[in-house]
């Protein structure tokens, strides 16, 4: 009685079953992965880097002119400087987003001048959340004080 008894599977058989799992794992992976939150959110925090550097280069701009000036022209865009306090920080409107390089193509834009302030969310954000993954610039509440940048990241 001679019978071959299997010992273990062979080279071919455990090379089919990686190849399989490794599929299933390609597959399923950027379901469980979302990357798209982590995206919006840097996003926002460029945006605030861009308001901010621009509002600093445009104080500096004042701060230097021999008589302070109602408005400059940075990257091709004339920035308005706020009126409701010699700050010398510029206003919360459009020009300070097209001078810091954010477009409407990118990012929904949003000044109240009722409130002095410009709101930046990403236009990836999702719409009942878009508040809620954005940026805001306010516009400086005194002669003294410096503009407030909040950062909101906990919807995107």
């Amino acid at each position: 009685m001679n019978l071959n008894k299997q010992q273990g599977f062979t080279m071919i058989e455990l090379i089919m079953v990686i190849v399989i799992l490794g599929i299933l794992a390609a597959t399923a992976l950027p379901k469980f992965v979302d990357l798209g939150k982590d995206a919006r959110a840097a996003s926002v925090n460029a945006a605030k880097g861009a308001l901010s550097s621009v509002a600093a280069m445009a104080h500096g701009k004042y701060l230097v002119s021999a008589t302070p000036p109602a408005s400059i022209v940075a990257e091709g865009v004339t920035i308005t400087f706020s009126t409701a306090f010699a700050s010398g920080y510029p206003k919360a409107d459009a020009s300070l987003a097209a001078a810091a390089g954010l477009s409407a193509s990118d990012y929904t834009i949003t000044a109240s001048s009722t409130a002095n302030t410009l709101t930046i969310s990403p236009i990836s954000a999702p719409t009942a959340t878009a508040s809620s993954c954005s940026v805001v610039y306010a516009e400086p509440t005194s002669a003294t004080a410096a503009p407030v940048l909040t950062v909101t990241v906990t919807g995107c």
